[in-house]
């Protein structure tokens, strides 16, 4: 089952294995959710790359 999620007025793309029991989420929305990152995609390679990531960046 694939379900957005609404978290402190994001949308967090969610996805749940039935087989497993479990949810997953993609971590570009909740890194923009908690980071108002303007590019979420940007702050996750830098993060990637061993470069400093927090969330005044």
């Amino acid at each position: 089952m694939i379900a957005v999620t609404p978290f402190e007025g994001r949308k967090i793309r969610t996805v749940w294995d039935e087989a497993r029991e479990t949810w997953y989420f993609a971590i570009v929305d909740v890194v923009a959710a908690l980071t108002d990152s303007p590019n979420p995609t940007d702050y996750l390679k830098k993060c990637g790359n061993g470069m400093f990531c927090s969330a005044a960046t």
